[in-house]
């Protein structure tokens, strides 16, 4: 039997209802990897024919979840970034997605500047997947034609968020809508 969007979304729900802390959201990280592998799902949410953008696939209304398709055409390399008090899994569907972390190595008493460090980089491939836990700092860097789907706690254009410019330290509020 197929792992349709469905099922995946109930079992991200039954999930988080015994469980809405790391462990539970690593279980979700192995079941976006599950849903990747369904042809289907692939065919119907992230294929050439999907239209370009972000396509909202699921928005719980009791938990506050939601499955998002980025469907994008262009290349982007995105600034380091965080979700806010959210947490983000990004499974990729179609290309790959270069994927960095960051953690802040100034004290923090700066609200304006941060000085980041990478930590580790890493590709995400068709079928695999990356959480990134509240408040983490990454970057994703993605080629013409790449797909992925993205599970985050909230919605993330209703909390702050925040993006880094590597160069220079300033820190800048995220706007609606960012595909990272």
């Amino acid at each position: 039997m197929a792992y349709d969007l469905d099922r995946f979304v109930a079992d991200c729900r039954s999930t988080l209802k015994q469980d809405p802390g790391p462990a539970g959201r690593e279980k979700i990280r192995t079941l976006l990897e599950r849903l990747l592998k369904d042809p289907d799902f692939i065919a119907q949410h992230c294929s050439d024919a999907t239209p370009g953008g972000l396509h909202v696939l699921h928005d719980d209304p009791e938990l506050g979840f939601q499955v998002l398709a980025h469907i994008n055409e262009k290349a982007r390399v995105s600034p380091p970034h965080d979700h806010g008090a959210s947490w983000a899994i990004y499974g990729q569907a179609s290309r790959y997605t270069d994927m960095t972390e960051f953690e802040r190595i100034d004290d923090g008493t700066d609200a304006a500047k941060a000085e980041l460090k990478v930590t580790k980089s890493y590709r995400l491939n068709p079928g695999e997947a990356g959480i990134y836990q509240d408040g983490a700092i990454h970057a994703i860097d993605y080629p013409d034609k790449s797909r992925f789907v993205r599970v985050t706690g909230t919605n993330l254009d209703k909390i702050t968020r925040s993006m880094f410019d590597r160069t220079t330290g300033k820190i800048a509020q995220m706007t609606p809508q960012r595909a990272t």
